[in-house]
C-alpha cells in the first residue's frame, strides 16, 4: 500500500542511499496526478534500460520512493517530504499539509535516480512534469458540504483490455496467477473510498459496470457495490453500452425486454430497467441518472419517454442544484475529439434537446460521463453554465475515479489513481495500450483532472 506523508517532514532531508542493484535503472513515466487544496500525488515507474520481460516490456526494477518539495519562491534545494523504503517498481507519493494557492518546486527519486516524464501528454513546455512546479488549488469558500466519487467503466468480466475492433490494437491481459484486472481495480477503488483520506460520502458509477452484462457478472458487481453501501442512498449507477440487453442462450434465464423479446436484460435484473430516469435528493442536491444506451451498438440515445421525464423533472424545480450522470458524452467537442468519432457519443438530436433543457434549468451545474476512458472537460454547445466532464476508466490506465468536493461557495474536482499494489501494477501495464500512445489520450491535462469552480451552494445541507 502506498504511504502518505505530511508536510511537517519537510526538514527531514536524508542522504540518498546507494543502489543495491549493480545494473543501471531508469525512473520514467513521471506524472503529477492529483493537486488539491492541501496535497499533491506523484507517480512514476522504475525499469531496466537493457532488460525486457517475457512479452518485450522494459523489465521492472524495485527501488525506494522519494519526493522532494520546496516553496517555489525559496532559494534552497527541495527537501525530502516523502520516503517509502518498500521496494517497488510502481511508485506513488502522496504529500499533505501544503498551503492553498502556493506554488512549489518538486523532484521525484528512486534510489537516487531522478524520475523524468515520457510521452507528449506530460512533456509539454508548461506541464508540471517538465517545469518541476505545481501550484496548489484554492478551495471554494465556505463549509465543505459533501464529497461524491465519480467513476465509470469497470467492465467486470473483461479478459483483454485495449481492443477496438478485430483484435486491434494489441490488447493487454492480466499476468498469470493474478486476479482478473476488473476485479483488482474495482476492489482498489472501493477500498480507497472507505479510507479517511478520501472521505467519499457517495459513489456514482456511470455505466459499463460489466463487460457483457452476464447474469453472473452483474450480480457480482452488485454484491461488491453493496459491500460499500446501499444502492440509491450511498451509491448510484447508470447503464453503459456494455450493460445493454443481450441476445443468446447465455442470457435466456434473464427477463426479456418488452420491445424486443429476443433480448434479455440480466443487468437490469440486478440494477434498473432500461431507459429509465433515476432521480435522487441529497440534502437539497438533485442527482439525475440517465440511461443513454441503445438496444444494440455503442452509440448513445435517449428515448422519448425518458426525455419527457427529464424535462418534467428539470421544469419541476429549475433552480435546484443538479448533478447529471450518464454513460455517453454529450457535447460536440467530445464527438469530434474522441477516438471513435461522432457516432460513439450521444446522438446530435438528443444532445441538442438535452442541452436546451439545461439552458432553461440553471440549477444544472455538472454532467458526468464515461465511455471514452479519458479525463477530459469539454465545452457546452449552449450558453448553459454546465461542466461536461469525462472521467478515465476504473478498469485500466490511468485507473481511478474523481472526487467532486462540494462547498458552500463552489466545488473542487480531483482525479485519483487507485493505489493498491496490484492496481498500480496493472495501471502501469495497461498504459501501453494503443501501441503505447494511450496516456496521450486518456490521462488528460492537469486542469482537466484538477480544478475549482465557483457556484452558490449555500442552500445545501452537509452530508
Amino acid at each position: 500500500m502506498a504511504a502518505t506523508a505530511f508536510l511537517p517532514m519537510m526538514g527531514a532531508a536524508r542522504a540518498t542511499p546507494a543502489r543495491a542493484q549493480s545494473e543501471p535503472m531508469i525512473a520514467s513515466d513521471l506524472e503529477v496526478v492529483t493537486v488539491t487544496a492541501t496535497s499533491v500525488i506523484v507517480t512514476w515507474t522504475t525499469v531496466s534500460p537493457t532488460r525486457v520481460d517475457q512479452v518485450g516490456r522494459p523489465f521492472p526494477l524495485d527501488a525506494d520512493t522519494e519526493l522532494r518539495l520546496a516553496p517555489a519562491d525559496g532559494t534552497g534545494p527541495p527537501k525530502q517530504v516523502f520516503h517509502d523504503a518498500t521496494p517497488t517498481p510502481f511508485h506513488y507519493a502522496e504529500v499533505h499539509g501544503l498551503e492553498p494557492g502556493r506554488p512549489y518546486r518538486f523532484e521525484a527519486y528512486s534510489d537516487g535516480v531522478r524520475a523524468v516524464t515520457s510521452g507528449s501528454a506530460t512533456s509539454g513546455p508548461n506541464t508540471p512534469e517538465t517545469t518541476g512546479r505545481i501550484t496548489v488549488l484554492v478551495p471554494p469558500p465556505g463549509r465543505h458540504l459533501r464529497t461524491i466519487a465519480l467513476s465509470n467503466d469497470v467492465h467486470y468480466g473483461e479478459q483483454v483490455s485495449g481492443l477496438v475492433v478485430g483484435g486491434l490494437p494489441p490488447g493487454y491481459s492480466q499476468d498469470p496467477g493474478l486476479p482478473p484486472y476488473p476485479e483488482v481495480m474495482l476492489t482498489a477503488m472501493l477500498d480507497d473510498l472507505r479510507k479517511d483520506d478520501r472521505r467519499a460520502d457517495h459513489l456514482v458509477v456511470a455505466g459499463d459496470l460489466t463487460s457483457e452484462a452476464s447474469q453472473a457478472d452483474s450480480q457480482t458487481v452488485r454484491s461488491s457495490l453493496d459491500s460499500w453501501g446501499t444502492l440509491g442512498t450511498d451509491y448510484f449507477v447508470s447503464r453503459g453500452n456494455h450493460d445493454r440487453p443481450h441476445v443468446g442462450a447465455d442470457y435466456a434465464q434473464c427477463r426479456p425486454v418488452p420491445q424486443a423479446l429476443d433480448h434479455h436484460d440480466c443487468w437490469g435484473e440486478s440494477f434498473v430497467e432500461r431507459q429509465r430516469l433515476l432521480a435522487y435528493e441529497l440534502g437539497g442536491l438533485r442527482l439525475l441518472g440517465l440511461d443513454t444506451t441503445e438496444m444494440d451498438g455503442s452509440g448513445g440515445s435517449i428515448e422519448p419517454d425518458q426525455m419527457a421525464a427529464i424535462r418534467a423533472e428539470l421544469q419541476r424545480d429549475t433552480d435546484r442544484p443538479t448533478l447529471v450522470f450518464g454513460h455517453h458524452p454529450v457535447t460536440f467537442e467530445s464527438a469530434i475529439t474522441n477516438l471513435s468519432g461522432p457516432g460513439f457519443v450521444l446522438n446530435r438530436g438528443d444532445s441538442s434537446e438535452l442541452q436546451k433543457l439545461y439552458v432553461d434549468a440553471p440549477g444544472v451545474f455538472f454532467h458526468h460521463s464515461g465511455h471514452t476512458h479519458r479525463n477530459k472537460r469539454t465545452k457546452s454547445d449552449t450558453s448553459a453554465a454546465v461542466e461536461f466532464l469525462e472521467i478515465g476508466a476504473v478498469k485500466e490506465y490511468p485507473g481511478g475515479y474523481t472526487l467532486l468536493s462540494i462547498y458552500e461557495g463552489g466545488y473542487m474536482v480531483n482525479f485519483y489513481k487507485t493505489r493498491s499494489d496490484l492496481a498500480r501494477r496493472w495501471s502501469t501495464r495497461s498504459r501501453g495500450e494503443f501501441f503505447g500512445l494511450f496516456p496521450e489520450y486518456a490521462f488528460g491535462s492537469l486542469e482537466d483532472r484538477n480544478h475549482v469552480v465557483a457556484r452558490d451552494f449555500s442552500g445545501l445541507l452537509p452530508a
